[in-house]
Parts: structure tokens; sequence; C-alpha cells
């Protein structure tokens, strides 16, 4: 499970367009998962190798986290209602984070089997159906990883780049899992089927630190990236009457990104001049980041920061955070 950072925000669709590419593409995860269970459990009870056996465990788990994740981002497209004012997004990151402590379990359970393989190493029998299983995965695999990737650049959705991560593992794996059987079957290397085994239980424990990063990111309100941060000052002072931008504070949530930051305005404008620009600057940053929640504070050219010790603090902290005057 390849450790992935999540892309930039740029490109997105609207949340409702996003939310129906990510159920799709967790349906067609469930799909594959399935179908690889079959084939991988028949070649399992034909050949007994542990490395068939790992792949196997990892589609299981794959499987119970896909169906999880359909639920869960099914949850996340929900629209804000009376108890949830920002809506429901956080889901998508509850999901990824359970998707990182399933493959953990799967991680260590093919250890045990590996380390139990090598005390009492077997060799592997029907070692051509194995290798056939294996390149049928990685074909139906690649696929999904396709559908998947292209999904992840228009939605930016966590729940789908953490199922992406499965199945990217799923390709070494599977690669790996065909070199212990030749070396078992073909090479009288019965030892090689359980250090592959063991092998990939490591590559799947080091994923899903990098999955649960990632959810943990979004459930702890990380910023969105640096680039984006800087378009999104780039969009805002976008009217020569615009000043300065100040206390931007981002994050996403699910298919929804959260913006909201104090925009520096000339003294003189009047309550209806001063929203006339506010609504301006909105939909600038709306063609970009389509379904955003932006919140605009209004000040006027040269007031001191304000909003309580916290925010007045960060307002120091930041680079850009001088009140023109």
């Amino acid at each position: 499970m390849a450790h992935d950072a999540m892309p930039s925000s740029a490109g997105r669709l609207a949340p409702p367009v996003a939310a129906r590419i990510t159920q799709r593409t967790v349906m067609l995860s469930v799909a594959t998962a399935s179908l690889l269970i079959l084939i991988k459990a028949w070649a399992w009870m034909a050949s007994g190798s542990v490395s068939i056996l790992a792949s196997l465990a990892d589609s299981g788990l794959d499987l119970a986290a896909s169906l999880f994740t359909l639920g869960a981002v099914s949850y996340a497209a929900a629209p804000p209602d009376q108890k949830h004012r920002f809506g429901h997004g956080k889901a998508e990151g509850f999901a990824a984070l359970m998707q990182a402590v399933l493959v953990g379990a799967s991680a260590t359970f093919i250890a045990i089997e590996a380390i139990d393989r090598f005390r009492n190493p077997r060799p592997v029998m029907e070692g051509g159906l194995g290798i056939a299983v294996m390149i049928i995965s990685i074909l139906l695999t690649l696929g999904l990883i396709y559908f998947q990737t292209r999904a992840l650049r228009q939605t930016g959705s966590v729940a789908t780049a953490g199922d992406r991560a499965h199945y990217a593992a799923d390709l070494a794996a599977n690669m790996a899992v065909i070199v212990g059987v030749i070396a078992s079957s073909y090479l009288g290397l019965p030892i090689a089927d359980p250090v592959i085994g063991l092998a990939i239980a490591l590559w799947l424990a080091w994923g899903a630190f990098g999955v649960a990063r990632e959810a943990a990111d979004q459930l702890m309100d990380k910023e969105l990236s640096e680039a984006d941060r800087e378009r999104i000052k780039r969009l805002a002072r976008g009217d020569e009457r615009m000043i300065d931008v100040h206390q931007l504070r981002t994050r996403a949530s699910g298919p929804i990104i959260h913006i909201q930051f104090h925009l520096d305005m000339p003294r003189e404008l009047s309550l209806v001049e001063a929203h006339q620009l506010m609504v301006a600057c909105e939909n600038r940053i709306l063609e970009e980041f389509p379904g955003a929640d932006i919140l605009i504070h209004p000040d006027p050219r040269g007031s001191q920061p304000h909003g309580g010790d916290f925010f007045a603090e960060n307002y120091k902290a930041e680079p850009e955070a001088s009140a023109v005057g």
C-alpha cells in the first residue's frame, strides 16, 4: 500500500458531482475485491502458498475497507443539516482511518503466517495456477487503479486515496507473490515463499501508516497546500481595490473545502460597495474551487488585528499578515 500524497485541490469538481464519482469508484473497488477474493481463494486452496494466502487476506480486508468506505462516502455526500452545519465530509477521513487499521491487522496476520512457515517450510503446490491467478489479479488491479487515479484527480477524496493505496500495494504484492511461487515451485527454494510473505506484511504496514497520516491530516483540519493557499490569495486580490488578505484559514472536509480570511478594503467604501466586492471575490474563488464554503470578513484599511488572543497570535505569525496603512 504505497503512500501517495494527496493531490492539490485544483481541478476539484462541485461537491455533488465529486460525491457521485467517488461513490462509483468505491463500488468498482468492491466489485474488483470480490472477484479477486474468489480467484485467490481457489488458488490458495490448490497451492497452499503463504504468499497467495497473504494476497488473499489483503484482498479480503480491501473488500471490508471498500464496503465501509462506500457507506462513509455516501454519508459524507449528505448536505449540511441542523446538527452538522459544516456538512458530513469528515466521514471520509474516518473511512480512511478505518482502512489503515484493517490493513495494519492484515499485515500482522500475514507476518504471523510467514514466521510460522519459516519454522515449518513446505513446498508450494500448483505453482503454475498460482502464477496465472496473480497475473489476472495484476491486470484487474491495474484497471481499477486507472479509474481511481482519474477520480482522485477530479475529487481529491481522501477515501479514494486510501482505497487506491490498497490496490497500488496489491500490484507490488502480486508481483512479489509470483517471484515467491516461482522460487518455491521451480527453483527448490521453499523459504522464498515466507520471505515474500513477510516482505508484503512490512509493505502493508508502511502503507497503513501513510493512509492513517493522511486521514489524520484531514480530521485535524490541516491547511491546504501552499500552492492552493497562494492561488486563493491571488484570486482574493483580483480587484485593485483589495488591499491585503490576512488570517487565511483553509481545511478540507471530504468533497468540501472551507476557506476563511480577512480582507482589507478602503475605508471610504459604503457597506453596499464592500458587500459587492466580497461577492465578486467569492465568485472568483468559486470558479477555481467549485462548491467551496467561503467566509470573508471585511476590514477597513489600517485596522488592528482582532478576534481574540489565539487569532491575534496567528495573525502575527503569518508572513503576509501585516496591516497596510
